[in-house]
Protein backbone atom coordinates (compact mmCIF):
# COMPACT_ATOMS: atom_id res chain seq x y z
CA UNK A 1 0.00 0.00 0.00
CA UNK A 2 2.79 2.29 0.86
CA UNK A 3 4.45 1.58 -2.45
CA UNK A 4 1.26 2.52 -4.28
CA UNK A 5 0.96 5.76 -2.41
CA UNK A 6 4.58 6.54 -3.12
CA UNK A 7 4.08 5.83 -6.80
CA UNK A 8 0.98 7.96 -6.89
CA UNK A 9 2.89 10.78 -5.20
CA UNK A 10 5.75 10.53 -7.66
CA UNK A 11 3.38 10.49 -10.58
CA UNK A 12 1.52 13.48 -9.18
CA UNK A 13 4.73 15.45 -8.73
CA UNK A 14 5.89 14.46 -12.22
CA UNK A 15 2.53 15.44 -13.68
CA UNK A 16 2.68 18.73 -11.85
CA UNK A 17 6.18 19.39 -13.11
CA UNK A 18 5.20 18.48 -16.69
CA UNK A 19 2.18 20.77 -16.48
CA UNK A 20 4.40 23.57 -15.22
CA UNK A 21 6.86 23.07 -18.10
CA UNK A 22 4.07 22.98 -20.67
CA UNK A 23 2.66 26.20 -19.32
CA UNK A 24 6.10 27.78 -19.51
CA UNK A 25 6.55 26.53 -23.06
CA UNK A 26 3.17 27.91 -24.11
CA UNK A 27 4.06 31.24 -22.51
CA UNK A 28 7.37 31.28 -24.32
CA UNK A 29 5.65 30.39 -27.59
CA UNK A 30 3.18 33.26 -27.08
CA UNK A 31 6.09 35.55 -26.31
CA UNK A 32 7.91 34.46 -29.43
CA UNK A 33 4.76 34.87 -31.49
CA UNK A 34 4.27 38.38 -30.16
CA UNK A 35 7.90 39.16 -30.90
CA UNK A 36 7.52 37.65 -34.36
CA UNK A 37 4.41 39.76 -35.00
CA UNK A 38 6.26 42.88 -33.86
CA UNK A 39 9.20 42.02 -36.09
CA UNK A 40 6.79 41.39 -38.98
CA UNK A 41 5.15 44.76 -38.43
CA UNK A 42 8.54 46.44 -38.23
CA UNK A 43 9.59 44.61 -41.41
CA UNK A 44 6.41 45.71 -43.20
CA UNK A 45 7.00 49.27 -41.98
CA UNK A 46 10.60 49.07 -43.15
CA UNK A 47 9.44 47.78 -46.56
CA UNK A 48 6.95 50.63 -46.84
CA UNK A 49 9.62 53.16 -45.92
CA UNK A 50 12.05 51.56 -48.38
CA UNK A 51 9.38 51.68 -51.09
CA UNK A 52 8.62 55.32 -50.26
CA UNK A 53 12.31 56.18 -50.21
CA UNK A 54 12.80 54.41 -53.53
CA UNK A 55 9.87 56.36 -55.05
CA UNK A 56 11.33 59.61 -53.72
CA UNK A 57 14.74 58.65 -55.07
CA UNK A 58 13.25 57.90 -58.48
CA UNK A 59 11.36 61.21 -58.39
CA UNK A 60 14.52 63.07 -57.39
CA UNK A 61 16.46 61.29 -60.13
CA UNK A 62 13.83 62.26 -62.69
CA UNK A 63 13.88 65.84 -61.43
CA UNK A 64 17.68 65.79 -61.53
CA UNK A 65 17.59 64.59 -65.13
CA UNK A 66 15.11 67.34 -65.97
CA UNK A 67 17.29 69.92 -64.24
CA UNK A 68 20.35 68.69 -66.13
CA UNK A 69 18.46 68.91 -69.41
CA UNK A 70 17.14 72.36 -68.54
CA UNK A 71 20.63 73.47 -67.52
CA UNK A 72 22.09 72.13 -70.76
CA UNK A 73 19.36 73.92 -72.74
CA UNK A 74 19.98 77.11 -70.79
CA UNK A 75 23.71 76.92 -71.46
CA UNK A 76 23.03 76.30 -75.14
CA UNK A 77 20.61 79.24 -75.26
CA UNK A 78 23.15 81.44 -73.50
CA UNK A 79 25.74 80.39 -76.08
CA UNK A 80 23.30 81.13 -78.90
CA UNK A 81 22.39 84.45 -77.32
CA UNK A 82 26.05 85.36 -76.96
CA UNK A 83 26.69 84.45 -80.59
CA UNK A 84 23.60 86.37 -81.69
CA UNK A 85 24.66 89.35 -79.61
CA UNK A 86 28.08 89.31 -81.27
CA UNK A 87 26.44 89.08 -84.69
CA UNK A 88 24.06 91.92 -83.86
CA UNK A 89 26.98 94.02 -82.66
CA UNK A 90 28.76 93.37 -85.96
CA UNK A 91 25.60 94.25 -87.87
CA UNK A 92 25.15 97.46 -85.88
CA UNK A 93 28.79 98.41 -86.47
CA UNK A 94 28.42 97.76 -90.20
CA UNK A 95 25.18 99.77 -90.25
CA UNK A 96 26.88 102.65 -88.43
CA UNK A 97 29.78 102.55 -90.87
CA UNK A 98 27.37 102.53 -93.81
CA UNK A 99 25.42 105.40 -92.23
CA UNK A 100 28.61 107.41 -91.73
CA UNK A 101 29.52 106.75 -95.36
CA UNK A 102 26.07 107.88 -96.54
CA UNK A 103 26.38 111.00 -94.39
CA UNK A 104 29.67 111.80 -96.11
CA UNK A 105 28.06 111.29 -99.50
CA UNK A 106 25.03 113.43 -98.61
CA UNK A 107 27.29 116.06 -97.08
CA UNK A 108 29.21 116.31 -100.35
CA UNK A 109 26.00 116.54 -102.38
CA UNK A 110 24.55 119.14 -99.98
CA UNK A 111 27.73 121.16 -100.28
CA UNK A 112 27.41 121.06 -104.07
CA UNK A 113 23.75 122.13 -103.89
CA UNK A 114 24.63 124.93 -101.48
CA UNK A 115 27.42 126.01 -103.82
CA UNK A 116 24.96 126.15 -106.75
CA UNK A 117 22.49 128.16 -104.67
CA UNK A 118 25.25 130.53 -103.61
CA UNK A 119 26.35 130.90 -107.22
CA UNK A 120 22.76 131.70 -108.23
CA UNK A 121 22.48 134.38 -105.56
CA UNK A 122 25.80 135.95 -106.55
CA UNK A 123 24.80 135.77 -110.21
CA UNK A 124 21.49 137.45 -109.39
CA UNK A 125 23.36 140.50 -108.10
CA UNK A 126 25.51 140.65 -111.23
CA UNK A 127 22.49 140.20 -113.48
CA UNK A 128 20.68 143.12 -111.90
CA UNK A 129 23.82 145.21 -112.39
CA UNK A 130 23.83 144.21 -116.07
CA UNK A 131 20.10 144.50 -116.78
CA UNK A 132 19.31 147.29 -114.35
CA UNK A 133 17.65 147.32 -110.96
CA UNK A 134 14.20 147.35 -112.57
CA UNK A 135 14.83 144.06 -114.40
CA UNK A 136 12.34 141.31 -113.69
CA UNK A 137 14.75 138.70 -112.26
CA UNK A 138 14.01 135.97 -109.68
CA UNK A 139 15.66 132.87 -108.27
CA UNK A 140 13.65 129.66 -107.77
CA UNK A 141 15.21 126.35 -106.67
CA UNK A 142 18.64 127.46 -107.87
CA UNK A 143 17.31 128.61 -111.25
CA UNK A 144 17.63 132.27 -112.29
CA UNK A 145 14.56 133.44 -114.21
CA UNK A 146 14.78 136.59 -116.35
CA UNK A 147 11.34 137.59 -117.62
CA UNK A 148 9.91 140.03 -120.14
CA UNK A 149 6.45 140.64 -121.53
CA UNK A 150 5.34 140.01 -125.13
CA UNK A 151 4.72 143.72 -125.58
CA UNK A 152 8.21 144.52 -124.30
CA UNK A 153 9.83 142.13 -126.79
CA UNK A 154 7.48 142.11 -129.78
CA UNK A 155 5.30 145.20 -129.35
CA UNK A 156 2.14 143.03 -129.15
CA UNK A 157 1.05 139.52 -128.22
CA UNK A 158 0.50 138.56 -131.89
CA UNK A 159 3.81 139.81 -133.40
CA UNK A 160 6.80 137.53 -133.97
CA UNK A 161 9.49 140.05 -134.96
CA UNK A 162 11.49 141.57 -132.13
CA UNK A 163 11.33 145.31 -131.48
CA UNK A 164 14.49 147.36 -131.09
CA UNK A 165 13.75 147.55 -127.39
CA UNK A 166 13.45 143.76 -127.31
CA UNK A 167 16.76 143.33 -129.17
CA UNK A 168 18.53 145.67 -126.73
CA UNK A 169 17.14 143.68 -123.80
CA UNK A 170 18.31 140.39 -125.35
CA UNK A 171 21.77 141.87 -125.92
CA UNK A 172 22.08 142.41 -122.17
CA UNK A 173 20.67 138.92 -121.53
CA UNK A 174 23.38 137.51 -123.81
CA UNK A 175 26.00 139.24 -121.66
CA UNK A 176 24.51 137.56 -118.61
CA UNK A 177 24.62 134.15 -120.35
CA UNK A 178 28.26 134.58 -121.31
CA UNK A 179 29.18 135.66 -117.78
CA UNK A 180 27.70 132.40 -116.45
CA UNK A 181 29.17 129.66 -118.65
CA UNK A 182 28.36 126.94 -116.11
CA UNK A 183 24.62 127.52 -116.47
CA UNK A 184 22.39 126.03 -119.14
CA UNK A 185 19.77 128.27 -120.76
CA UNK A 186 16.10 127.52 -121.42
CA UNK A 187 13.93 129.98 -123.38
CA UNK A 188 10.39 129.44 -122.22
CA UNK A 189 7.31 130.93 -123.87
CA UNK A 190 4.11 131.20 -121.86
CA UNK A 191 0.62 131.67 -123.31
CA UNK A 192 -2.94 131.74 -122.02
CA UNK A 193 -4.69 130.55 -125.18
CA UNK A 194 -3.34 127.03 -125.43
CA UNK A 195 -2.01 127.72 -128.95
CA UNK A 196 1.61 126.69 -128.60
CA UNK A 197 2.62 127.17 -132.25
CA UNK A 198 2.62 131.00 -132.21
CA UNK A 199 4.27 130.97 -128.80
CA UNK A 200 7.03 128.67 -130.04
CA UNK A 201 7.61 131.01 -133.00
CA UNK A 202 8.24 133.85 -130.54
CA UNK A 203 10.63 131.62 -128.58
CA UNK A 204 12.46 130.77 -131.82
CA UNK A 205 12.82 134.48 -132.64
CA UNK A 206 14.44 135.08 -129.24
CA UNK A 207 16.81 132.13 -129.75
CA UNK A 208 17.81 133.31 -133.26
CA UNK A 209 18.61 136.77 -131.91
CA UNK A 210 20.84 135.32 -129.19
CA UNK A 211 22.62 132.99 -131.62
CA UNK A 212 22.96 135.30 -134.64
CA UNK A 213 23.63 138.62 -132.94
CA UNK A 214 25.31 137.63 -129.68
CA UNK A 215 27.05 134.39 -130.66
CA UNK A 216 25.42 132.17 -128.04
CA UNK A 217 26.08 128.47 -128.95
CA UNK A 218 22.96 126.66 -130.09
CA UNK A 219 23.78 123.61 -127.95
CA UNK A 220 23.54 125.83 -124.87
CA UNK A 221 19.89 126.70 -125.56
CA UNK A 222 16.70 124.71 -125.14
CA UNK A 223 13.30 125.99 -126.32
CA UNK A 224 9.87 125.39 -124.80
CA UNK A 225 6.28 126.63 -125.14
CA UNK A 226 4.04 126.10 -122.12
CA UNK A 227 0.68 126.99 -120.68
CA UNK A 228 1.25 130.11 -118.60
CA UNK A 229 -1.77 129.53 -116.31
CA UNK A 230 -3.16 133.07 -116.87
CA UNK A 231 0.33 134.46 -117.53
CA UNK A 232 2.07 135.10 -120.84
CA UNK A 233 5.52 136.30 -121.76
CA UNK A 234 9.05 135.04 -122.28
CA UNK A 235 11.28 133.59 -119.56
CA UNK A 236 15.02 133.07 -120.00
CA UNK A 237 16.02 130.49 -117.39
CA UNK A 238 19.62 130.04 -116.31
CA UNK A 239 19.99 126.86 -114.32
CA UNK A 240 22.84 124.62 -113.18
CA UNK A 241 24.14 122.07 -115.63
CA UNK A 242 22.41 119.08 -114.07
CA UNK A 243 24.33 116.57 -116.17
CA UNK A 244 27.60 117.99 -114.89
CA UNK A 245 26.11 118.17 -111.41
CA UNK A 246 25.07 114.51 -111.59
CA UNK A 247 28.53 113.49 -112.80
CA UNK A 248 30.15 115.47 -110.01
CA UNK A 249 27.77 113.94 -107.49
CA UNK A 250 28.70 110.43 -108.66
CA UNK A 251 32.37 111.27 -108.28
CA UNK A 252 31.69 112.63 -104.81
CA UNK A 253 29.95 109.39 -103.86
CA UNK A 254 32.86 107.31 -105.16
CA UNK A 255 35.34 109.40 -103.18
CA UNK A 256 33.23 109.04 -100.02
CA UNK A 257 33.26 105.25 -100.45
Amino acid sequence: MKKKLLLIAVLSVSSLCFSQRKSDLIAQIDHFRAALDSVGQELAQAKREISSSRAKAETLEAENVGLRDANATLLQNLGNFSELSKQNTKNVNRAMEALAQKEKQLSGINDMIAANDSTAIVSLTRIKQTLGENANVNVSAGTIIISNSLDGLFGSDSAVALTEEGKAWLSNVAKVIMLNPNFTVEIEGLNITGEFGPTFDKVASVAKELVNQSGIPTDKLTLAAKDGNFREGINVKLQPDYKAFYSEAKNSVKIAQ
